[in-house]
């Protein structure tokens, strides 16, 4: 279903009206300009009457409850009593001061609005500014952003393929946690159902998936030719699964199953599926295919996952690293995404490169703590321009905080193993999603 988000601007008469007009107008048209899914209604609403009247056939993933004048809590009472979806409240700063008249008010009424939901026990969004103001508009941004994601979770179904390996056991997530937390419901399948099925395909049935995947990667004539074609079945086994039954996020077994049981890897497959909008992590890892999943919606585009797996204090990077699975678009353009044997099991094909570069990146991660509630890990950086780090997928993070402290404080925390990397700054919107949801988030 269609994401809607519905502005209410309230106030009441006795305030000037010319000064809330104008508010009124350029918020619309600011609104408008971020998410045309904003609905605004055509005039201020300035009684309860009003506000009752323009609500009361509306539904809304999202309000954004200005006071655009002094209103009492009967307002957002009525609000509250109608909708049970995030709210934004948004104040406006007095426009003029001249030891004068008192203009809007505005700060009261929000004053008077965050009391009352709280007394209703209800968590909101707050951003304080005119609606010409970057910062306001990147701050509604990112509550509309999380929003968006809030609501798609609920239709999420996220895929476990097999179990998580011995010793892995942080991936593993519980169906009802995953449904009471996010909205979000996991489906198990065993490994060796799809890799029965891969092994039913012929060499023509696979024949449109090898040559898409050729597109791709670079170098897979190096590889072992069966192991090729085999890579191209697990290709359509996964690839028809997922469009069956219409999954939205994959968390795959890999080790030891792929090699021994089937004889060639599925890294080039999920790191293919997420360049597809599939997000897919490896390990069974459900917690990183959501985290994956999260990253992705904010940020509009596929997102690394990995382990960090090297700090370097004179440069202030930590270095994620995994050993051939990655979105091929994140590949550096110099090198493209490269085919190659897995670096411990010597078989391929798996993907090899180093990830090129942004400006801005986010490391983002669910955590499960022992009690099955969950926790987010967010902490800004940019992603340098640097080559492959070792055999397999590699990104160079600077951190825009310490790195050092950063690594030494998410050990202690006791922070799972695997990070979705996202290309550009979601650290707002991860925070709005965080309060939205309920979950603590931990920045670094």
């Amino acid at each position: 279903m269609r994401f809607h988000a519905l502005y209410l601007p309230i106030g009441v008469g006795t305030f000037h009206l010319e000064s809330a007009k104008a508010l009124f107008d350029a918020s619309c048209a600011m609104l408008r300009s971020i998410d045309d899914t904003v609905e605004t209604p055509d005039d201020m609403l300035l009684r309860v009457d009003a506000l009752d009247a323009f609500i009361a056939d509306k539904t809304a993933d999202l309000v954004i409850v200005q006071n655009l004048t002094f209103a009492n809590a009967a307002y957002i009472s009525e609000v509250l009593h109608r909708f049970d979806c995030p709210v934004l409240l948004w104040t406006l700063r007095e426009p003029v001061i001249d030891g004068t008249r008192l203009r809007l008010n505005s700060l009261t009424g929000a004053f008077s609005a965050a009391n009352t939901m709280r007394a209703f026990g209800r968590r909101f969004a707050y951003v304080f500014g005119a609606p010409e103001e970057s910062r306001v508009q990147q701050e509604i941004r990112a509550v509309l952003d999380a929003a968006r994601v809030r609501k798609a979770l609920r239709s999420l179904r996220l895929a476990q393929v097999g179990h998580t390996p011995q010793g892995f056991g942080f991936g593993r997530a519980l169906d009802a946690e995953l449904l009471k937390a996010f909205g979000v419901h996991l489906e198990s399948i065993e490994a060796r159902e799809l890799i029965d099925t891969a092994r039913g395909f012929s060499d023509a049935d696979v024949a449109d998936y090898l040559a898409d995947a050729r597109t791709r990667i670079c170098g897979l004539s190096r590889i072992d030719e069966k192991n090729v074609l085999d890579f191209a079945r697990l290709y359509k086994a996964y690839a028809e699964y997922v469009r069956t039954n219409k999954i939205g996020a994959l968390a795959s077994r890999c080790w030891p199953d792929f090699f021994t049981a089937f004889g060639t890897p599925v890294c080039a497959v999920l790191g293919i599926l997420n360049d597809l909008g599939i997000s897919s992590a490896c390990e069974a890892d459900a917690f990183g295919a959501l985290s994956m999943y999260i990253a992705s919606a904010l940020s509009g585009g596929s997102v690394f996952f990995g382990d960090p797996v090297s700090l370097d204090e004179g440069e202030n990077t930590v270095t994620f690293w995994h050993c051939g699975m990655a979105p091929c678009s994140l590949a550096r353009e110099d090198t493209g995404a490269g085919a190659g044997l897995h670096c411990n099991r010597h078989i391929g094909p798996t993907l090899e490169f180093g990830c090129k570069p942004s400006s801005a990146a986010t490391i983002f991660r669910v955590g499960r703590e022992p009690d099955g509630s969950v926790r987010f890990f967010a902490a800004k950086g940019e992603a340098l321009d640097k080559p492959q780090q070792f055999y397999g997928v590699s990104t160079v993070i600077r951190t825009q905080n310490d790195a050092r402290s950063l690594v030494e404080t998410a050990v202690r925390n006791g922070w799972e193993p695997h990070f979705a990397v996202a290309y550009g700054d979601i650290s707002a919107a991860i925070l709005a999603l965080g309060n939205m949801l309920g979950i603590p988030v931990e920045q670094f």
